[in-house]
């Protein structure tokens, strides 16, 4: 049940820090994102939610992921089947994912069961047509993700790698490039910012990215005194999800 009382307290789960004010959020989700238009997630359960006033709204509709940004808001079922809020209800769009992230320029990413590669250009993605073409990208990835920069993704080693000149008409952009440090998920906020979380279930933010520099300098782990296996970041605010589906939300200090 999403409002399960959680039995996490931040006061013995979570370090003091000066960068961050946490709480423990009702509900339980499994999977979680933040975008400009809002933040969604699903439970165990496959049902869909979405912070509104303070609380969880149910969304009619069974997913396993779902992603909000430019491009709408998308997700992909137990099937890998894909769909998207057109008219405020979902439609199916021809293809099969596991994932999907739609932070992009209004263009779509996402990787299939076989960790495959895929993109869909900005006139696709804003389609009314339920049928579309992906663009595959060379290499092969478990979980991908994008923002006004480029594309980042990890791979079934847990090795990171950016993407450049990603952009709307060529979603799949030029080259990969190998970034240091080792990540399970990786998630882009609409601004650019980068965070991770690591197999041993620590977060880390991505320092230094800029226009001049996309990949950033180096990464920094985040002071919780917790197992995360989950982050998303869109304005101000960290949502992370423990390994018990427990939800935190921590504004990030000026």
């Amino acid at each position: 049940m999403l409002f399960a009382v959680s039995l996490l307290l931040l006061c013995t789960g979570f370090c003091a820090s000066e960068e961050f004010q946490c709480k423990s959020i009702p509900g339980k989700l499994k999977q979680i994102d933040a975008g400009a238009d809002g933040v969604f997630g699903v439970n165990s359960n496959d049902d869909i939610y979405q912070w509104v006033d303070d609380h969880w709204q149910n969304i009619p509709g069974k997913l396993i992921h779902v992603s909000v940004g430019p491009a709408g808001i998308w997700g992909v079922n137990r099937a890998n089947n894909i769909y998207k809020i057109q008219d405020n209800k979902w439609v199916s769009v021809s293809g099969l994912l596991k994932q999907v992230d739609a932070g992009g320029d209004k263009f779509l990413a996402g990787v299939n069961a076989q960790d495959n590669i895929y993109c869909l250009k900005q006139d696709e993605a804003l389609s009314r047509s339920s049928t579309v073409s992906w663009t595959p990208l060379e290499g092969a990835l478990k979980y991908y993700s994008c923002g006004p920069l480029g594309c980042w993704g990890v791979n079934s080693a847990d090795n990171i790698y950016f993407r450049y000149n990603v952009s709307p008409t060529a979603c799949q952009g030029a080259k990969w490039q190998q970034i240091e440090g080792a990540l399970r998920m990786i998630e882009v906020g609409t601004d650019g910012s980068v965070y991770g979380v690591n197999s041993a279930g620590q977060a880390y933010r991505r320092d230094g990215i800029s226009a001049r520099t996309p990949t950033g300098t180096s990464w920094t782990l985040l002071d919780f005194c917790a197992v995360i296996k989950h982050i998303t970041y869109d304005n101000g605010y960290l949502w992370l999800l423990t390994p018990t589906d427990d939800i935190i939300q921590c504004l990030i200090k000026a």
